[in-house]
């Protein structure tokens, strides 16, 4: 990636953190994309703690959009076990396409309310 790309991503990213912040009733779920990888976590920004986490590190999918619906899943799973129900979605400066919508969908589908 190019300089200009990375710095324009963290303008974004900054714009956006500043309109968001996670409570403990209505935490953020923050999603971070690599070339291979895609990571997201439930954080309560007041406390400054992540109450869950998934990622696709070790996840059998055939493509990377698969992971992504994967991982949105089991955010899902794993955040109604810690007791949330409802979010606040940060797509951390990217666009809200591709692999960040899948992640976002199948975290709806699995009972999460943005």
């Amino acid at each position: 990636m190019t300089t200009k790309k990375i710095e324009r991503r963290i303008k974004i990213k900054y714009r956006v953190r500043n309109k968001i912040s996670g409570t403990p009733e209505c935490p953020r779920l923050s999603v971070f994309r690599s070339n291979k990888q895609i990571y997201v976590q439930v954080i309560d920004d007041l406390a400054g703690k992540t109450l869950a986490a998934a990622s696709s590190l070790g996840l059998e999918a055939a493509n990377k959009s698969e992971q992504a619906q994967k991982v949105g899943a089991l955010i899902a799973q794993k955040a109604q076990e810690a007791g949330i129900t409802k979010v606040v979605f940060d797509r951390n400066g990217y666009l809200y396409h591709g692999r960040v919508k899948e992640v976002a969908d199948a975290a709806r589908n699995g009972g999460l309310k943005f």
